[in-house]
C-alpha cells in the first residue's frame, strides 16, 4: 500500500498544471477516478522483472515508510508531476502572452473574456491563440508525452528521492526565457506593422491637420491587426510547435527519459 499511494502521488501532480488533463472544465471527481484508474494502470507495470522501477519500489515494499518521513515523501512525490504539467503549460502561456501583447497594440486589451481551461480572464486575442495552442498540443500528443515522461521517471528518481533542485532551477530559467522568446516572435510582425502606421499618421496628422487622425486611428489599427492575424496565423502556429518540441525533449532529458 505505501509504495501504491507513493506511485499515486507522483501521478496526482500532473493533474493539476498540466495541459488538457488539469484543466479547470474537468471536474474534481472525474480527475480523482481518472489518478486511480491510471495508478492501477501503471503501478503493474512499474514491477515488472528487470525494470529499475521494480527495484526502487520493492524497497519501499520490504521496508514500508516512515511515517516521520511520509508527508515531505508525498509533497515530494506530487512535485515530480507538477513540474513536468507546469513546465509543459509554459508554451500555452507564452501563446497567451503573445495575445496579450497583440491585444495592447490594437486596442482591445480592455475586452476580456474568460479562458475556461485556466478559468482567469484574458484578452480575445489571447484567448483565441490559447486555444490554439491547446488544440496543436492535443493534435501532437503532449498530453500522451508527459504520461510518457511522468511514467519513466520511476525509473531514474526513487520514491522521495529527487534532490536536483538546481538543475530543475536552471531548467526552469531556461524555458521562461524560450517562452518570452516565443512570446515576442509571434508578435513581432505586429509590433513593427503597428510603428510602421503610427509614424505614417503621425506624418498625415503634420501635413494635414484639419484631418482628424484619432478617429480613424483605432479603426485602422484593429483592421490590421485582423489582418495580420489571417496572414501570420500559420506563422505563429509554426513558432508554437517548434518551441513546444525543443521543451518537452528538454523535460524528458531533465528526467532521464
Amino acid at each position: 500500500m505505501p509504495a501504491w499511494l507513493m506511485v499515486m502521488f507522483r501521478l496526482s501532480g500532473i493533474f493539476i498544471l498540466a495541459p488538457i488533463l488539469g484543466s479547470a472544465t474537468i471536474p474534481r471527481i472525474v480527475k480523482v477516478m481518472l489518478v486511480f484508474s491510471l495508478t492501477f494502470c501503471v503501478y503493474p507495470m512499474l514491477l515488472t522483472s528487470g525494470r529499475p522501477s521494480a527495484v526502487m519500489l520493492g524497497v519501499v515494499i520490504d521496508h514500508g515508510l516512515s511515517l516521520w518521513t511520509l508527508l515531505p515523501q508525498i509533497a515530494m512525490e506530487m512535485m515530480v508531476g507538477l513540474i513536468i504539467g507546469y513546465c509543459a503549460s509554459l508554451p500555452l502561456i507564452g501563446m497567451q502572452i503573445s495575445g496579450d501583447i497583440i491585444d495592447s497594440q490594437i486596442g482591445i486589451g480592455f475586452a476580456k473574456v474568460v479562458n475556461p481551461e485556466s478559468g482567469e480572464q484574458a484578452g480575445v486575442i489571447a484567448n483565441a491563440l490559447f486555444m490554439m495552442g491547446l488544440a496543436i498540443f492535443a493534435i501532437l500528443g503532449g498530453h500522451r508525452i508527459m504520461l510518457l515522461i511522468l511514467v519513466g521517471s520511476f525509473d531514474t528518481i526513487p520514491i522521495g528521492g529527487f534532490s536536483n533542485f538546481d538543475g530543475l532551477v536552471t531548467m526552469v530559467q531556461g524555458m521562461l526565457a524560450l517562452i518570452f522568446q516565443m512570446a515576442f516572435r509571434i508578435a513581432a510582425p505586429l509590433l513593427c506593422l503597428i510603428f510602421l502606421q503610427t509614424v505614417a499618421l503621425g506624418f498625415i496628422a503634420r501635413t494635414v491637420p484639419q484631418l482628424s487622425i484619432m478617429s480613424v486611428g483605432f479603426t485602422i489599427r484593429i483592421l490590421n491587426g485582423v489582418t495580420f492575424l489571417i496572414a501570420f496565423i500559420s506563422v505563429a502556429a509554426w513558432v508554437y510547435v517548434d518551441q513546444l518540441g525543443v521543451l518537452l525533449e528538454q523535460i524528458a532529458f531533465f528526467f532521464g527519459v
